[in-house]
């Protein structure tokens, strides 16, 4: 049986410099960069601090509509997730295709 290799912290402080900090989040692989960014952020944090930080990735001049190597934007990704509304509200705010 698989351990858990994290610890949920809750109650954990996330400055802006915190959550800007994902920007510098580096593809491998040949992924596109921004694509790999928004995963790695949509997986590493909770609906308000991804929500705070989409704003913070289009600021950037990030592209809220990069794809995976399969062509599927996080949009749609997080579409076929249970409990995404509020991440999926906020790629959407910022303008990412449905």
């Amino acid at each position: 049986m698989a351990k858990k290799d994290k610890v949920k912290i809750l109650g954990e402080e996330w400055s802006d410099e915190r959550v800007k900090g994902f920007l510098n989040t580096r593809a491998v692989d040949g992924e596109s960069e921004d694509f790999h960014i928004l995963l790695t952020a949509y997986r590493g944090m909770e609906a308000e601090k991804f929500s705070r930080f989409v704003r913070f990735y289009v600021e950037a001049g990030r592209d809220i509509n990069a794809t995976n190597q399969r062509g599927e934007t996080l949009q749609h990704i997080v579409s076929q997730h249970a409990c995404n509304k509020e991440y999926k509200d906020a790629l959407a705010q910022a303008g990412a295709n449905s």
